[in-house]
């Protein structure tokens, strides 16, 4: 048996379209189509972020403070923080240490007394606000040293982009239930196609369980009990 010997493809929009119109049993032919096209899947795609951890939208990012500043802008295409830390001692590989910085909610950061103490930050609460989410840490950051906010988050999965030919952002693994999806999507908008939606939400819906179940962190996970002593 002879094979290709490559695994490299990707379709660009206009493949994926017509993937999705075929399986609604209809033919993307309009400039108009297309636009409801790319519409629907901008929205399927920002659907997916609500659906957790997206790994391959996992990146990082450093934030260099400033004595008596709290408050910092994040990437406007974040989501949200997954781990963060307070770096000291910056790029010296004898001085560069990484200490916790705990995550606290709205309610938690208000019932500070004094939000204007300097001291090395110990906490963070993420402001996830748009179009510009924030970071606001305290206590405010002194002039003892300088600190690195240092952070891991997902970002947003990358619009469909105008025209065709742009392929997409997501893994090949996650291409059928991108493809799924989106005819499914676009069943409820094609005339005589509802009749075909629940048939494609349920291949959307294994599809998508399928992709989401194989993009997770396989790392061992050690669970240690706590012991507790009553005197």
């Amino acid at each position: 048996m002879t094979t290709s010997g490559v695994a490299v493809w990707n379709p660009d929009l206009n493949e994926i379209a017509e993937e999705a119109w075929e399986r609604n049993s209809s033919e993307l032919r309009t400039g108009y189509d297309l636009r409801t096209t790319r519409r629907s899947l901008s929205i399927l795609l920002a659907g997916w972020a609500n659906l957790g951890i997206n790994l391959w939208t996992l990146d990082s990012g450093t934030i260099n403070l400033v004595q008596g500043t709290n408050t910092y802008n994040l990437p406007d295409d974040t989501v949200d923080l997954l781990e963060h830390v307070i770096r000291t001692g910056a790029g010296n590989v004898s001085t560069q240490v990484d200490l916790t910085i705990t995550r606290i909610s709205v309610s938690t950061y208000s019932s500070i007394p004094n939000k204007l103490q300097q001291a090395r930050p110990i906490q963070v609460w993420v402001n996830r606000q748009a179009p510009t989410p924030q970071i606001v840490i305290w206590p405010t950051p002194d002039g003892s040293q300088q600190y690195q906010f240092v952070y891991w988050r997902l970002r947003r999965i990358q619009d469909p982009g105008a025209g065709g030919t742009y392929t997409q952002d997501v893994p090949f693994r996650f291409l059928p239930p991108l493809i799924s999806g989106l005819a499914y999507y676009l069943s409820m908008k094609i005339p005589g196609a509802m009749e075909r939606m629940p048939a494609l939400k349920a291949q959307y819906d294994q599809d998508l369980a399928l992709a989401m179940d194989e993009d997770r962190d396989k790392s061992a996970v050690r669970f240690v009990p706590r012991q507790q002593f009553i005197s």
